[in-house]
């Protein structure tokens, strides 16, 4: 049975503001509420051929936005061929039954509105009953999956979601679709492979012709008859979703800290669909001004910016935190916000800050571990029952973990391999590991409420954290800051110093080649035969990360090359080579370093400083420049 939240079932009541209407195409004029509208029409058979290239990646399929529509004769029907090829995945893995109630729903990025209208064409046209869209298209990707698990006691049975996450987009630009199922969680590597033969198979799609499009501004509950059988509901984005949040902190506390007059915040949403989520909750439902909010309202093209909230494209805001490029403190910064945070395109990724203290994922996700009790979601249970971390992030979630005694898993990139973890007792009726806590180095953070990492969960998290170290700190006094919480870690755990290189639109032969050398030369070479170098960091172990589920006994390989060295004090490091999922053209190498620090006196410097030679010795070990014509990474974070 699918989780409820533990909330009164209510008809949702839209407050008088701005927020539902924020997510409004401009085209539309405003719809009618409650009232069937008949855009009923013929259901078609249309022949198709496969399109080459539907492989979805570590978070569904991306392609650049032509392709999906189609402008080459090559990719025509792009969209119904995927969808029909995931319609009919998703019909096998149901017994054979068509599905009945699905969502959809995007991030508002350029060609959102009308994939949408061809996808309710679709799934109407193979019989699916009810299609939910939220007003004007645009919602979450954990609201997306909240509203999967809660909204009509888990009915919708699966979820697709038109997002390329943190990829710019617009004209020329990326677009994506991927698949929740039906407990919130993303398609796993079964049904995405599943999905993938299917599409080289297909040979015919079905849609409806004519009619008039889905009035995707009408008011929550305006429902339209794509078909007798088929109906399309425009569904409130936000009542399950903020309810979720709602059973995971406590807000009426955090109203009264907001009135704090030495607590601010800044979140920027970055022009994505997470916006008018946090001007929902932030600003509408905990009560901090809306000058606490930047870049907030959706736009087709994310404003010209690229939507990854990491310290290269989230700028302004890290200007605005009291932060350099690097994420050192800037000493000139004034009038620094005490908290900051940003979302990506589809409001999952999350880039935490503090006045004049930039807060890596990895260090955030062992942060809110260590800080449980502060969290009622964890403190009503006595801490988290299971945490787990992406490999590529660093070991900091680890040395907590083991500290207090929880069950930690270290897993391949790829949010849907906690899934399975969240969903042990509930969809396989083995050990139960909820609360769950997990995260990604790839500013992903996120807990059990929804089966998707979750940007703004991990903003309040923080807030929560922030609440409990000031529980003693009177009104008018300075706040324990971000920074003291993060030093005081620290000093108990010792520093992680963690850094990622990303070198974006590498030919993908030329990053394929360089792989394979690793694999050659130092996963199954003899590394005694390695000199050490001028820098004296040596090379001590290589090995291909793998990984077999503890739940299902999946496996997954070639997940990541891991590099181990040892500097010259003795002190460990390591860096891991991986070729990113989540691109739509030529390939992204990721390159990612780490090396523990105890000494105190060394947690305050720069990790791009501390992690300088070891990039160098990597990158010189592997020929990144000789085989990629790279001389220096696309960004660093």
């Amino acid at each position: 049975m699918k989780f409820s939240f533990l909330v009164a079932a209510a008809v949702a009541i839209i407050p008088s503001t701005v927020s539902i209407d924020a997510f409004a195409p401009k085209a539309f004029a405003v719809g009618r509420k409650n009232v069937l509208q008949s855009t009923a029409s013929a259901v078609s058979e249309v022949p198709t051929t496969p399109i080459a290239g539907m492989k979805p990646g570590t978070s569904g399929l991306r392609k650049k936005v032509e392709v999906w529509q189609g402008v080459d004769e090559a990719n025509k029907n792009y969209v119904e061929n995927f969808i029909q090829s995931l319609l009919d995945t998703a019909v096998a893995n149901n017994g054979g039954k068509m599905l009945q109630t699905v969502i959809v729903a995007g991030d508002g990025r350029y060609f959102n509105t009308e994939a949408i209208q061809t996808i309710c064409r679709v799934l109407a046209g193979n019989g699916v009953a009810n299609i939910w869209v939220p007003k004007g298209g645009i919602m979450s990707t954990p609201a997306v999956s909240a509203a999967i698990r809660a909204r009509e006691g888990g009915k919708a049975q699966g979820g697709i979601i038109l997002t390329a996450s943190h990829n710019p987009g617009g004209p020329g630009e990326d677009f994506g679709i991927k698949y929740n199922e039906g407990y919130g969680q993303p398609a796993g590597e079964e049904f995405t492979d599943a999905l993938y033969e299917r599409s080289m198979e297909i040979k015919s799609f079905k849609t409806v012709d004519g009619g008039d499009e889905v009035d995707l501004s009408a008011d929550v509950g305006s429902s339209f008859a794509l078909t007798s059988t088929s109906t399309v509901t425009i569904i409130d984005p936000f009542e399950e979703y903020v309810n979720g949040l709602k059973e995971c902190f406590d807000f009426d506390a955090m109203r009264k800290f907001a009135k704090r007059p030495e607590f601010s915040i800044l979140f920027d949403g970055m022009h994505g669909a997470g916006g008018p989520f946090a001007k929902r909750v932030l600003v509408e439902e905990l009560g901090f001004p809306e000058s606490s909010l930047m870049r907030c309202d959706p736009r087709p093209d994310f404003g010209g910016c690229h939507p990854d909230p990491n310290l290269t494209y989230a700028a302004e805001l890290v200007k605005k935190m009291g932060l350099k490029s690097d994420g050192s403190a800037d000493p000139s910064a004034e009038s620094v916000p005490t908290l900051g945070a940003a979302n990506d395109g589809d409001g999952d990724r999350n880039l935490i800050a503090g006045a004049g203290c930039f807060v890596t994922p990895s260090d955030s996700l062992a942060m809110i571990c260590d800080n449980w009790e502060a969290i009622p979601h964890f403190a009503r249970a006595g801490g988290p029952k299971g945490v787990a971390r992406s490999m590529p992030s660093s070991a900091a979630l680890d040395v907590v973990a083991e500290a207090l005694d929880i069950p930690f898993f270290v897993t391949p990139t790829g949010w849907k391999f906690f899934g399975n973890l969240m969903g042990s007792k509930e969809q396989f009726g083995k050990r139960d590991y909820t609360p769950f806590l997990c995260g990604e180095e790839s500013f992903g953070t996120g807990s059990d409420h929804v089966r998707e990492k979750d940007g703004l969960w991990a903003m309040l998290a923080w807030v929560s954290i922030l609440m409990k170290a000031n529980e003693n700190t009177p009104e008018g006094q300075a706040l324990v800051g971000v920074k003291e919480i993060v030093g005081k870690h620290w000093a108990k755990y010792g520093r992680h110093f963690y850094c990622r290189y990303d070198y974006e639109a590498v030919d993908s032969d030329a990053a394929n080649q360089m792989m394979d050398l690793i694999r050659e030369k130092y996963v199954s070479g003899d590394l005694s035969s390695v000199p050490a170098g001028g820098s004296g960091i040596e090379l001590v172990e290589a090995e291909e990360f793998s990984y077999t589920d503890p739940v299902d006994g999946s496996t997954t390989s070639k997940q990541g090359l891991i590099l181990g060295f040892k500097f010259g004090n003795g002190d460990p490091a390591r860096v891991v080579f991986r070729l990113s999922g989540t691109g739509s053209a030529g390939a992204t190498i990721r390159m990612y370093l780490e090396k523990f620090e105890k000494d105190e006196a060394r947690h305050g410097e720069a990790a791009p400083v501390i992690l300088k030679a070891l990039a160098e010795r990597a990158v010189g070990l592997v020929e990144l420049a000789k085989l990629t014509g790279r001389e220096t990474p696309t960004v660093i974070t």
